[in-house]
């Protein structure tokens, strides 16, 4: 697919871009190749390829579940202003 230098003036006047002349020319010419590009990488063969969801083979190393701390809520809801089984109570925000 190609685009012609009145359709990137036409995408530029919608874009609210300003392109001079030269600059149409040398856009028209730059989108030209990348859309070519495109069609090409279209055009392979790709039936055949699985899937990836990383272009690297790593596995990610995990660490057990561990508890690492220990639970202090009841100590923690002492220093609140308010709180009630378990919750912290705050004034209302919204009505």
């Amino acid at each position: 697919m190609a685009l012609d230098k009145s359709e990137v003036e036409k995408i530029a006047h919608l874009a609210r871009l300003h392109i001079s002349a030269a600059e149409a020319d040398e856009v028209t010419s730059r989108i030209t190749d990348i859309l070519a590009l495109i069609d090409q990488m279209q055009s392979v063969d790709t039936d055949a390829v699985e899937p990836l969801a990383h272009p690297l083979e790593v596995v990610q190393r995990l660490r057990a579940d561990e508890v690492t701390e220990e639970n202090r809520r009841d100590e923690l809801q002492t220093l609140a202003p308010e709180a009630q089984d378990g919750l912290y109570l705050v004034p209302q925000v919204l009505e």
